[in-house]
């Protein structure tokens, strides 16, 4: 195609991609309070572990339907994700080869289901232990916890998106094992230093001062640092057996 029926399909690209964000939109607001809900479990739980008052609060008149239309403008790029991301293929796939067709499929459905096997274990596993530790860091003192809606779900939205990027781990490796950039044995030899790394950031991202939900923060990245090597390995061995089998190819 020339340069300007490359800017047309591109722009009709767009406008699928923008109505169905909207369409989402529309269902996000429809559901809204329920996913609210449903994310306010965890939190609701701690307060009561807590033989504390189990409803959050808002400190300003709109508050709660900021939050619902905020979430559901969320709900809505989520819920278009896939067709977005189908208008992006269309767009893209024709000027690609058959296997960089092949690659480029295998590598998006890892990819999106790591970030929300991450998200997952964020929720069940690092929120409800961190939220307990932090209602009960009171202790019996004078003082009762307010929690607002607004920076509770600031603080699920940076622990849930957090996580979730930190599950992209083992694609980032396989990334730059196929650019020959790393290598399992470079990863195996460096194992240490990924443990200190490892604990600095998970000391940062870990929003209380505790040891344990510094190490529940540290348990899923070190695993997957060792997955990330087994993922090294078959890079390394899928292209020496390709190597070997154009070698075999040119042989007289």
């Amino acid at each position: 195609m020339s340069f300007f029926e490359h800017l047309g399909e591109l722009r009709a690209r767009i406008i699928h991609s923008a109505a169905a964000i909207l369409l989402g939109a529309f269902v996000g607001f429809a559901v809204a309070k329920r996913v609210l809900a449903f994310v306010a479990r965890p939190m609701v739980a701690a307060l009561r572990s807590a033989h504390l008052d189990d409803k959050l609060i808002f400190t300003h008149p709109a508050g709660y339907l900021n939050l619902v239309i905020t979430l559901g403008l969320y709900l809505g790029i989520v819920i278009a994700f896939p067709y977005v991301l189908y208008q992006v293929w269309l767009f893209v796939a024709p000027g690609l080869y058959k296997h960089e067709k092949k690659a480029v499929v295998g590598f998006i459905a890892p990819t999106v289901a790591l970030f929300f096997i991450g998200i997952a274990f964020a929720y069940y596993v690092i929120l409800p232990y961190l939220l307990k530790f932090l209602v009960g860091f009171q202790g019996n003192g004078p003082f009762t916890p307010l929690i607002s809606i607004e920076e509770y779900f600031s603080l699920v939205l940076i622990v849930l998106l957090g996580v979730g990027l930190i599950f992209e781990m083992p694609m980032v490796i396989l990334v730059l094992a196929l650019f020959g950039i790393v290598t399992p044995k470079f990863l195996w030899k460096n194992f240490r230093y990924a443990i200190l790394i490892i604990s600095v950031v998970a000391a940062i991202v870990t929003p209380t001062p505790d040891a344990m939900t510094m190490l529940i923060f540290m348990a899923p990245m070190i695993m997957l640092y060792v997955l990330s090597i087994g993922v090294a390995a078959l890079v390394v061995r899928s292209k020496r057996r390709a190597a070997e089998a154009l070698a075999r190819e040119r042989t007289p």
